[in-house]
């Protein structure tokens, strides 16, 4: 569905992203893993048009979607989840599933919203709330919710477990197999590696702007050096002395 080829970013004359290529496939989750700095949120942000790549190409069935303005990737089929949710504060919750499907002309918007208060009725019973005066959790089901109101078929998924306690990561990452499978591809950078691989297919490792690995998230859950780097184990050779 996405193919990246050759990626640079910069901030200014600082390189983010130094030649990256990565391939995301129809209808399944990538896992995108790296420490902080590594380039993950500069990857998706490139992707939906909010920076803009110094060199490379991205296509998106094929058609080349590098240098186009947000909302026309939007119209595209790409939709991003950002860090730190970026909700609407003063906004209500209805509103602000509103505005993600503000470049939809099609009559499924409605139809659409029940869709999203059924994966979170926790949103359908805060309806008329203003969205500022939610939980951290409800505003992250938010933030996923306005994502899927413009009709995705690629999400960008930034960070979706962060700040959360584990019952409400598990929920997430639930609502986010059940979003696969409804055909919906994804594209998931998470600081909760476990949980990440657990749900996706194929994983790409990130270091300083620079893929250092991938391959099926199964095979790289096995990796020694993945599960010492991000899922907190010790070296071999500290586990077993002498």
């Amino acid at each position: 569905m996405l193919e990246i080829e050759d990626l640079h970013v910069h901030y200014g004359s600082i390189p983010a992203l130094r030649g990256i290529s990565l391939f995301i496939p129809r209808g399944e989750v990538v896992a995108l893993l790296g420490s902080n700095g590594a380039g993950k949120s500069t990857t998706l942000k490139t992707i939906s048009g909010l920076l803009k790549p110094k060199q490379g190409t991205m296509r998106l069935n094929g058609e080349r979607i590098d240098g186009l303005p947000p909302y026309a990737v939007v119209q595209k089929g790409v939709s991003h989840v950002p860090e730190g949710r970026r909700i609407f504060n003063r906004m209500t919750v209805r509103e602000n599933l509103e505005m993600g499907a503000y470049t939809r002309r099609d009559g499924e918007i409605a139809r659409d919203m029940e869709r999203v208060f059924e994966l979170f009725p926790r949103l359908a019973e805060r309806c008329n709330q203003v969205a500022g005066t939610l939980s951290g959790g409800e505003q992250q089901m938010l933030a996923i919710g306005r994502a899927l109101m413009s009709n995705p078929s690629l999400l960008l998924m930034d960070e979706p477990s962060l700040g959360l306690a584990p019952r409400l990561v598990e929920m997430i990452f639930r609502v986010i197999e059940e979003i696969r499978s409804r055909g919906t591809t994804i594209f998931l950078v998470e600081q909760n590696a476990l949980m990440a691989l657990s749900v996706a297919r194929m994983a790409y490792v990130l270091e300083t702007g620079q893929i250092v690995g991938s391959g099926e998230a199964a095979v790289l859950l096995r990796d020694p050096k993945v599960r010492q780097a991000y899922l907190g184990e010790p070296p071999e050779s500290a586990e077993n002395p002498g």
